[in-house]
This record gives C-alpha cells, structure tokens and sequence, in this order.
C-alpha cells in the first residue's frame, strides 16, 4: 500500500495547470487566486484551457486509484493511490509544496472508489451552498465531512483513514480563503 500511496502522490503532483499558464507565457501561482488548479487556470487563461485542466485533474484521481489498486492488489491499495493523489495536487513538490485546491482529483479519486461518495459529496455543497453562499467556507465542510460520509457507505476503518485523508489536504488548503 505504501508503494500505491507514493505512485498517486507523484501522480497526483504533476501540476497541470501550471504547466497549461506556462505554456501560455503566464504564471498562475503569480495570477489570479495565486492557485495552480483548475478554476484559477479557468480564470486566467480562459473557458477552454480551464476546462482541459479541470479533465485531465480528474482522471489523475481516478487513474492514481486504478493504478493504486493494480499496485497494492487490492482495493485499499486504490484507497491509498487516491489519498496520495490528493496529497500530492495540493502539495506538489513540483511546486515547493504549493499546489492546487484538490478538488477536481479528489472528485476523480471519490468517482473511481465509489460514484456514491461523489453524489453525496456534490448533494451536500449543494445544500450547504444554498444555505449560506460561501462556496470555500462549503468546500471546507464537504472536506471535513468526508471521514463521515466514507464510513456511512463503508462502514470499515479503511474508509474512515481513506475520507481522512481525502479531506484533510483540501481542507488545509481552504483554509487561507476562509472569508471567502
């Protein structure tokens, strides 16, 4: 599990979005929200680029849990290639341990292990977004949320580690736009 955990970190830290502003001639931890992900690519580089980053960050989610399982053997070893994939895009070594967000992957990550923990997650932002219209107080909740919504789907302590893990690099990350 460990060698599933390091593939979805290194995956997970290839930083895509950075790449698409550098190919631009355009510095994303510099523009914008100062963010390499995929809605500051959105922002500062326009509609397409953004959209092309936002897909290719998803399928580093769910490609860090298909490769994690194929490396560990076992779904857990999924588990730990999508929490490191996670880790990784938010903490990118690439990047002096600055990175994107992690929403976009950890969408991947939660679509491959399980579609359910997606729609959960997607119906609470809804609701808590329609309650009080602070899109990263809302991001940070669904992250926190996430030991919780993975144990009540599978009711395992992998899946308690796995929502810990999926959660605490996103929340760490929305932190700093706490009044937003």
């Amino acid at each position: 599990m460990f060698v599933a955990l390091l593939l979805g970190y290194f995956l997970g830290s290839l930083p895509t979005a950075y790449w698409f502003g550098a190919l631009r001639g355009r510095n994303l931890l510099q523009e914008g929200s100062g963010n390499p992900g995929a809605l500051n690519a959105y922002r500062v580089l326009g509609p397409v680029p953004g959209f092309m980053v936002l897909l290719l960050d998803l399928f580093k989610g769910i490609l860090a849990v298909a490769l994690g399982e194929g490396v560990g053997g076992s779904p857990l070893g999924g588990l730990a290639g999508g929490v490191g994939a996670v880790w990784g895009h938010a903490f990118s070594p690439w990047l002096l341990f600055k990175g994107g967000k992690g929403l976009a992957v950890g969408a991947g990550v939660l679509f491959a292990v399980d579609p359910r923990l997606l729609f959960l997650s997607l119906l609470l932002f809804a609701t808590l977004f329609a309650l009080f219209r602070k899109p990263y107080r809302v991001a940070l909740a669904v992250a926190l949320a996430q030991p919780f919504l993975a144990s009540v789907l599978h009711p395992a302590p992998a899946y308690l580690l796995f929502g810990l893990g999926l959660g605490l690099p996103v929340a760490l990350r929305h932190l700093k736009d706490w009044d937003r």
